[in-house]
């Protein structure tokens, strides 16, 4: 396989053994380099943690589920450093192509998976998002990509970033594919949606976007109408996203710092300026500032299940298209903190969401998302491949 797009770890190929039969037999996947996988090191998109890695002897259960289901796997794909960070961008080892918008970022961290997927190397991936790293990467890449409810989908053997927001999650280009790949990875829902789900809205949402990205997603928009049944406007005022921002900032920096910030300094990781700054910011997170961003987490979430009940929220996956390669890390890091706004909600409610990409602006995608409660996350994609066939 020649990677013309930068998607891929350079490891030597290792056949992974998968079964000869099952519904995934026949595809192609890839895997980001936070899974274990046997005859694989796990890098973590950071050099050091290459090369302490050692050669992997035991496979992740997700991994595994989807050999056993028949898939082949690939390769494992690039991600950015330690899994914090959303550009696609890696100071080590540069930045994975976008295959449906060259010319702009990926989005991360699961962008050499996005990446791999959207250039047709591979026809699926795995990913994990801890803030949007699935989310982000699948709308500016034109992919459907899948957060599922929290601890839905394990993450055992995988390098943890912040375990109480952590999830893995997968990338395709096709929706009946989609489909496929989450019967192998969830079991049924012990939430299931009604047959035919309302289907909630609230300006506040939309609101966010620049006028064009309003413009851009209306054909989506009509298309969800057309297949799912009318939209509603969600009554009442949203719990306050600004809060929710500053209580995912919290949350995350004080568990990421516990996962990986003695590694960091005992062994003197070269971070990149990015993740470094994210890093040591996260490392002065008091125990007031956790304790109190847990608390809202709480009364978020109980807020949000008493809005949704057991209907489905359509809301913007992200701000805007993804930003152009070009771009200040300044004006991506703005992008980050914006579109945070928006993906927090089914990080602190611990909610399935999945982006799908149905809309266009400026000649790249964008996509629109689907807010299903908690353990709806099957049925939540039979939704979007409804919606989407």
């Amino acid at each position: 396989m020649t990677d013309c797009a930068f998607a891929f770890m350079p490891y030597p190929s290792v056949a992974v053994p998968h079964a000869a039969d099952g519904p995934l037999a026949g595809y192609t996947f890839a895997v980001k380099d936070l899974f274990d996988v046997a005859g694989y090191p796990t890098g973590g998109g950071n050099p050091h943690v290459l090369a302490m890695s050692g050669i992997k002897q035991q496979t992740a259960p997700t991994v595994q589920r989807l050999l056993d289901a028949g898939a082949r796997m690939i390769g494992k794909t690039h991600t950015n450093e330690m899994a914090f960070s959303m550009s696609g961008k890696n100071a080590h080892y540069g930045t994975p192509r976008n295959g449906a918008a060259p010319e702009r970022i990926p989005g991360g961290s699961s962008s050499g998976s996005a990446s791999a997927v959207s250039n047709g190397l591979c026809d699926f991936a795995l990913g994990t998002d801890t803030g949007g790293s699935v989310r982000t990467p699948a709308s500016y890449c034109g992919l459907f990509g899948l957060r599922p409810s929290h601890g839905r989908i394990s993450l055992a053997d995988t390098q943890a970033l912040c375990p109480s927001m952590d999830t893995a999650g997968f990338f395709t280009r096709d929706a009946q594919l989609f489909g496929r790949v989450a019967e192998c990875l969830l079991d049924e829902d012990p939430e299931p949606l009604p047959t035919h789900p309302q289907l909630l809205t609230h300006d506040n949402l939309f609101c966010r976007l620049p006028a064009a990205s309003r413009d851009a997603l209306r054909p989506a928009l009509e298309q969800i109408e057309r297949r799912a049944g009318p939209m509603h406007e969600l009554a009442g005022e949203l719990p306050s996203l600004e809060q929710a921002y500053w209580a995912f900032r919290y949350i995350q920096g004080r568990e990421a710092w516990e996962a990986q910030g003695e590694f960091i300094e005992r062994h003197g990781l070269a971070l990149g300026p990015d993740v470094a700054a994210r890093f040591a910011w996260s490392k002065a997170v008091s125990d007031t500032q956790y304790a109190e961003a847990c608390a809202f987490r709480e009364s978020f979430a109980a807020r949000w299940d008493a809005l949704l009940g057991d209907r489905v929220l359509v809301m913007p996956t992200v701000p805007d298209i993804a930003p152009l390669l070009s771009a200040k890390d300044e004006d991506i890091e703005t992008t980050r903190q914006l579109s945070h706004h928006l993906l927090a909600i089914a990080v602190l409610c611990r909610m399935p969401q999945l982006s799908m990409p149905l809309a266009n602006k400026d000649g790249a995608p964008l996509g629109i998302a689907l807010l299903g409660p908690r353990g709806s996350d099957l049925s939540l994609v039979k939704l979007a491949v409804a919606i989407a066939a």
